[in-house]
Order: structure tokens, then sequence, then C-alpha cells
């Protein structure tokens, strides 16, 4: 029965051994960890761009993480830390992708539906992080003066580059994007 077990141990080092070896690559002649995406359904591919060479551009880089109509909108004026960041991903519709895993151009016509609806704009990252996009500029947004669902619509199911401003609470990531205030 010992050696029995002792086995089965041994296979399952084994196993994971070689697992680490699989997950490691050589990057100029040193080793490197391989990435590894947390994507839902990744063999569902976007209509438009690559990682390394996105769609389109969304979003104005700001000099400041947080606009004036934020900062007053803030609790005693003070909203949560943000940090300046780029990311590239995918657009998607939160709804579906959290529910069903769907993405990518397959799910194009349901998604823009979904967009078009009020669903929430999702950015889907190389890694398989998922952004919750919104306008950065308090005000605009709250009274609907902003348009980056109509561009979120427009770039659906594209690999896009987005400048904004990112928060984390609980492990929920959300990226302000400023730059589609109507005027």
């Amino acid at each position: 029965m010992f050696a029995k077990k002792s086995w089965i141990v041994g296979l399952a080092i084994a196993v994971l051994v070689a697992g680490i070896a699989v997950a490691a690559q050589t990057e100029g002649g040193k080793r490197v960890a391989k990435r590894v995406s947390k994507m839902l359904n990744p063999d569902w591919t976007t209509e438009k761009g690559t990682y390394d060479q996105p769609a389109a551009t969304l979003g104005e880089k700001p000099a400041q993480p947080w606009t004036e109509t934020t900062v007053n909108a803030g609790v005693n004026k003070q909203p949560l830390k943000g940090e300046i960041v780029t990311v590239t991903g995918e657009v998607i519709d939160l709804s579906c992708y959290l529910q069903l895993g769907k993405h990518g151009a397959k799910h194009k016509d349901c998604g823009i539906k979904c967009l078009r609806a009020g669903q929430p704009i999702g950015l889907l990252s190389e890694d398989g992080s998922v952004y919750v996009l919104m306008e950065e500029e308090h005000d605009p947004r709250r009274d609907g003066k902003t348009s980056l669902r109509d561009a979120a619509i427009e770039h659906f199911a594209q690999i896009v580059q987005v400048t904004g401003t990112s928060t984390t609470v609980d492990g929920q990531k959300a990226l302000y994007v400023q730059g589609f205030v109507k005027q």
C-alpha cells in the first residue's frame, strides 16, 4: 500500500515539474516564464487589431488622474486613488462575457445590441484581466453628455489601446477614459 501511494506521489511531482518546464521558455538565452492567459474562450478571435498592433486608440492621456468635476464630486473632494495607464485589449460587453464567456467576432452582433441596450462596456486584456470602461468626467457622465459608448460600439470585437485612469476596488478593475464629452 505504501509503495502504491509513493508511486502516485512521485507521478504527481513528475507531472508538476513537467508542467513548470512546459510553462517556461527562453528569450535572448534566458529562461523566462511563459505568459498564461485567463481569457475565456481564447479561440474566439477578434475582428480587427492585435495586441502588438491595436486597431484604434481610445482616450486622451490626462495630465492628472481625475478631472475637476470628478474631484468636486468626491467624498470630501477626495476621489479614490487612480493611476494613469494604457491598456491594450478587446472591447467587450461585460454581461455576455461574465455570464457566457462570449467575445470576439462571433459575438459582435449580440454584443453591439447589449451595449446599445446599456449593458456595461468592458476591455479584455491579453492576460484575461477585465476592466470596466467608463467616461472619467463625473458630471457629464452622470448627465448623459458623453460618447464613450458610441466609440465602444464602433470598435466592438476589436483590439484597441485605451488610456485612462485605473482603479481597483475589491479586485474589480475600472478604467476611466477622458475625451468623450459631447460638445
